[in-house]
């Protein structure tokens, strides 16, 4: 039996959508199907339908045609939702089907349509996850069926919006990007605005785009790897994905966004602030910062993923004592200290998900480069406030180097070696070390080496008190494990 609304009244789940649902108007247009949309903005827009708190639906726009049958049409838009994982300690099974998605058009082959949803007077707000690539600038003609980049057909829509309401300002657009660029929505006005002087159009539809829409700056977090390892029980499902408990979506908005955005009553998940740079803050150095400090030690010490090195006593411990009594008191930005405990307990409970394959191997790429970003400045912060080493952040850093040590190089590839097996070194920097280990064999001059470079840091980090000691200790302890 497939999910579908013929099927809907024959499958046992208390969280499937009632009848009344699918009568709603259709308020989003949604440019993305992928499974990050579905398992973030659209759950909880479904949350709030179900609550009768939005009583709107989504229409998915895809930038290309697919094969054969849709999935989404022969499920009539329903999917399932599986969240796995842990959340204040304890687990979390629940399988949820989601019925906000009212249907999807194809740009390529259906853009009329969509330009027609610019007609809807109940449309009132634009989410978008086309990748980072999908933000910039093109300078192309919107009158095409349809525009190659997504600005372009973000302003095609937006002038046939402008066209059919003759400029009327309360028939504005809020409009929320989720692509994983710092200043999102700032940066897609900008594109937006300079496409609509590329195109020549009239001066009164740029002062409407400025004045009538909101392009909202946001932040998403929430891990979606796709289906489930089991199957949906009772049912097929072709559009099925997993998430993990955790959610957020930071939208920087003021009171009107929030009126429009009312979703966001439904769950405490959704936060519309006039500033979400906290958020940001909280995950660029408790999530991701920690997971820098912790992967090459993970790796090296021969955990595979996340949820296995969490589950291991002494490592689970370094990591909570790295995130909650390092990095946590020195974060560059001014954050409350509660708030940042709480924060990275959600972390933890995350990183111990058992539903969640996350390959320490795979947190490695660009090492050089989220270190600089992601643990550098926690670094100086400690070291200034407190006037000590962090001595778990040497550890991490010394690890870092160890991991950093290629062996061999092959079509422009490096290669370390863990036990005699190799691993890839996904750097830019990759070559930098290889030459820098070749003159510097021995792990205490590599790691002066290291720490007073320019070229990774653009400062010299051996003049820290007591840092360079610090990592050259760790790392002839840590040379033995190779």
């Amino acid at each position: 039996m497939i999910l579908n609304k013929a099927n809907l009244s024959e499958i046992d789940n208390s969280s499937k959508p009632q009848p009344e649902i699918f009568a709603l108007p259709e308020k989003v247009l949604q440019f993305g199907t992928g499974v990050l949309l579905r398992g973030l903005p659209d759950y909880f827009i479904d949350k709030a339908n179900k609550q009768g708190i939005f009583n709107g639906r989504v229409v998915l726009v895809k930038s290309t045609d697919t094969g054969g049958a849709d999935a989404f049409a022969s499920q009539d838009g329903l999917y399932t939702i599986c969240v796995r994982g842990i959340e204040n300690g304890k687990a979390v099974e629940e399988n949820i089907i989601a019925g906000a998605i009212s249907r999807v058009l194809s740009a390529k082959s259906e853009w009329s349509s969509v330009l027609q949803c610019a007609h809807n007077p109940d449309m009132q707000i634009v989410i978008s996850n086309t990748t980072e690539v999908g933000i910039q600038l093109v300078e192309e003609k919107i009158d095409q069926a349809p525009p190659v980049s997504f600005p372009a057909k973000l302003l095609a829509f937006i002038y046939e919006r402008y066209k059919a309401f003759k400029g009327a300002a309360d028939k504005g657009l809020v409009i929320v990007p989720t692509e994983l660029i710092v200043g999102n929505g700032d940066t897609l006005k900008q594109i937006v605005l300079k496409l609509a002087a590329y195109n020549q159009l009239e001066e009164g539809f740029v002062k409407w785009i400025t004045e009538s829409n909101y392009f909202c700056n946001s932040l998403v977090d929430r891990i979606v790897p796709g289906k489930p390892d089991e199957g949906t029980a009772g049912y097929t499902d072709d559009l099925v994905i997993m998430c993990e408990p955790y959610r957020l979506w930071a939208i920087q908005g003021d009171e009107k966004v929030k009126e429009v955005l009312s979703f966001h009553k439904a769950d405490n998940g959704v936060i519309i602030e006039p500033d979400i740079e906290i958020y940001r803050d909280l995950k660029l150095r408790l999530l991701n910062g920690t997971h820098t400090l912790s992967c090459g030690l993970a790796f090296l010490s021969g955990f595979t993923t996340v949820k296995e090195a969490m589950a291991d006593p002494g490592f689970g411990s370094f990591v909570r004592e790295l995130m909650l009594n390092e990095i946590a008191p020195a974060i560059p930005a001014n954050v409350d200290p509660v708030a940042a405990e709480k924060f990275g307990l959600q972390v933890l409970d995350r990183f111990s998900n058992p539903a969640i394959r996350h390959q320490w191997i795979s947190i490695t790429m660009q090492y050089s480069s989220k270190m600089k970003m992601r643990v550098i400045p926690v670094l100086v912060k400690y070291i200034e406030t407190f006037n000590k080493v962090p001595d778990l952040i040497a550890k991490g850093f010394a690890a870092y180097i160890l991991f950093t040590r290629p062996v061999s190089t092959e079509g422009g590839k490096y290669y370390g070696s863990y036990k005699g097996n190799p691993y890839l070194i996904n750097d830019d920097k990759a070559g930098w070390f290889f030459e820098a280990w070749k003159k510097t064999p021995s792990p205490t001059a590599m790691s002066k080496e290291v720490l007073g470079s320019l070229e990774l840091w653009d400062r010299d980090l051996s003049g820290l008190p007591g840092f360079a000691t610090a990592v050259e200790e760790h790392l002839e302890k840590l040379s033995g494990i190779l």
